[in-house]
């Protein structure tokens, strides 16, 4: 079978149907949440559902708002993930850089040594974090939460595969001509490095945005608190009303949505790329 001059194989048949598929089972949870903001309570767990809500309740996303404080909790979850996103892209980059193109004493030891610390659970030393954050007197501030998530044994990974594969000779060139290793990093590698930033941009995004367990312990006030301890208070407080709570979630995915899809065309080459030396 040909199709626009292309040869069309059964496996390829199969291979798009099953992609296709997935996608659609992996986008209904999705589909659903978006349905069910625009329903009375009532009719949420209706069967069969009732995918287009015939009187769409757009009252939901009025009433999501003054519930609970939505807008100072997106406010506060906006300043911790940009903060704390910007400040993994300067010291993950700069870090990997010292890595992947400069040559100290145990530099493969210490590489070695700081990745090892990927396979630890933060359940695990989460602890000791607090007690120190206590002592420095940080607790309830959002600087507690800055200062633990402003490195990443990740990112400096990521970014290091992708500096392995720009040519050494780039930088010995850069170094005759009387740059040092700061205008290197700062003029060379990371105009360079675009896509893997775009792709550590959208881990850490994503990673901060969504993070329950860090604002649940660090932060208690009200006015500090996160868009995902606000969704909490909102299913305490209003357990039954599922379609506001739909409503909210669907709020709080939006930021995550627009990152995502503004750089998702850097995404595969940064992951792509990062694989070529090691």
């Amino acid at each position: 079978m040909r199709i626009a001059g292309r040869k069309v194989t059964v496996r390829s048949v199969a291979i798009y149907a099953i992609v296709i598929a997935v996608t659609l089972i992996m986008l209904m949870p999705f589909a659903w949440m978006l349905s069910a903001s625009l329903k009375l309570s009532r009719d949420v767990f209706a069967f069969p559902i009732e995918w287009i809500p015939s009187e769409p309740q757009w009252q939901n996303y009025v009433d999501i708002w003054t519930k609970i404080p939505l807008a100072l909790f997106i406010y506060n979850t906006s300043k911790l993930t940009i903060i704390v996103t910007l400040l993994q892209l300067l010291t993950s980059s700069f870090a990997a850089y010292a890595f992947a193109k400069l040559n100290f004493p145990y530099k493969n030891t210490l590489f070695l040594g700081y990745i090892a610390t990927i396979a630890m659970p933060w359940q695990v030393y989460m602890v000791p974090q607090f007690l120190l954050m206590r002592e420095f007197g940080l607790n309830n501030t959002h600087l507690a939460l800055i200062c633990l998530q402003a490195f990443t044994a990740f990112g400096v990974f990521l970014m290091r595969q992708f500096y392995m594969s720009i040519p050494t000779e780039l930088c010995e060139a850069a170094r005759i001509d009387g740059m040092n290793e700061y205008q290197i990093w700062v003029r060379i590698m990371l105009p360079l490095s675009k896509p893997a930033l775009s792709t550590l941009t959208i881990f850490t995004f994503v990673t901060t945005w969504n993070d329950f367990l860090g604002p649940m312990i660090y932060l208690t006030k009200t006015e500090l608190k996160t868009v995902q301890i606000g969704l909490r208070m909102f299913i305490s407080q209003y357990s039954a009303e599922y379609g506001l709570i739909m409503a909210a979630s669907v709020v709080a995915l939006i930021p995550v949505l627009v990152v995502f899809l503004s750089l998702q065309r850097f995404f595969v080459e940064g992951i792509a790329s990062t694989g070529l030396k090691g």
